[in-house]
């Protein structure tokens, strides 16, 4: 578990170079700016002249979070930073990753392992249970004074996670606690993920879908199950399994797609979406469009944004 914790493969090559800050959106090139300061630490200061004082470099934080919607570049800035910074010591994981981490190994054990780590980099950093989001804040809070560094990325700021799901006194002050340790930088803009596409997954019919698997099979491994089916099948692995459930798979076939109705299983159904989209495995699927698994009242409530990326990454790995 410790060994995958560098970032998926498609952010192998990601630098802040290969990112393309949309002029559109001036908070791209000030968040890339700003993450190249951050990925450099110790570079000398402007010299003074003669008659002037050499300017006094602006204090970081010893976090930085990026906060911003879904497909602006977060993730591959993350992995960006994880690539510049010189260090022996870093990870890079979800959120998802580190709590099964701790759930493991033990708390304890955790915060041994990442001791004197020089930087811990955190995707995704949304909240599904108030106790993971407290043992996470926590063990942050623990290594921050040792020296590690942190980066992560959320839809959401750090201050306001939780926001309209819990309220309870313990979680609001761990949540605020570790507000303090980060830098928050926000980037605007749109998904480019839709950028070239029509704004919806590709729907098969049977026939189509046949033809579609038969072909991937052709070239690579392809599942092929009932939607129904890897729903219930979802519940019996933890999440941060799902990438396994994917090795190998170069193409995943779903049958029979149906909006679903049940918070858990929807949730569940955006992590492996998640872990699909990391793979940049593509689906294939029959019965309703994909981008419509979540119910409307799913996207009305709290889980929105996380929902929305989900649907995002549906969209573009139909379209794959």
């Amino acid at each position: 578990m410790v060994a995958a914790l560098v970032p998926p493969p498609q952010f192998d090559g990601a630098t802040f170079e290969t990112y393309r800050a949309d002029p559109a959106y001036p908070s791209q090139q000030e968040a890339k700016d700003l993450l190249v300061a951050f990925s450099r630490p110790g570079a000398p200061a402007e010299r003074g002249g003669l008659f002037r004082r050499p300017k006094k470099a602006p204090e970081l934080k010893p976090g930085v979070y990026l906060d911003g919607g879904f497909g602006v570049g977060k993730t591959h800035l993350l992995a960006a930073i994880y690539h510049a910074v010189p260090a022996r010591r870093k990870y890079f994981g979800s959120f998802i990753e580190y709590t099964a981490l701790v759930g493991a190994l033990g708390y304890q054990k955790t915060v041994e392992l990442f001791r004197g780590a020089d930087l811990l980099c955190i995707d995704e950093f949304e909240l599904d249970d108030p106790g993971d989001t407290m043992v996470m804040t926590r063990l942050l809070g623990e290594l921050v004074p040792t020296g590690t560094r942190l980066a992560a990325t959320s839809n959401t700021p750090p201050n306001a996670l939780g926001e309209g799901r819990f309220a309870a006194q313990d979680f609001l002050r761990e949540i605020h606690a570790m507000a303090a340790s980060f830098e928050t930088i926000r980037i605007d803009g749109t998904d480019y993920r839709q950028r070239a596409l029509d704004g919806h997954a590709i729907a098969l019919d049977a026939a189509a879908y046949r033809a579609a698997i038969a072909d991937a099979a052709t070239d690579g491994v392809t599942s092929d199950d009932a939607f129904g089916d890897l729903v219930r099948h979802l519940a019996t692995v933890h999440p941060s399994r799902y990438l396994r459930l994917i090795a190998g798979v170069d193409t995943i076939g779903l049958r029979d797609v149906v909006t679903l109705d049940d918070q858990s299983a929807a949730l569940r159904f955006v992590a492996f979406v998640d872990r699909a989209y990391d793979a940049q495995v593509p689906v294939r699927a029959t019965g309703e469009v994909i981008d419509r698994v979540f119910s409307a009242d799913m996207l009305a409530g709290g889980y929105r944004k996380k929902y929305l990326r989900a649907i995002s990454r549906l969209v573009a790995l139909t379209h794959s």
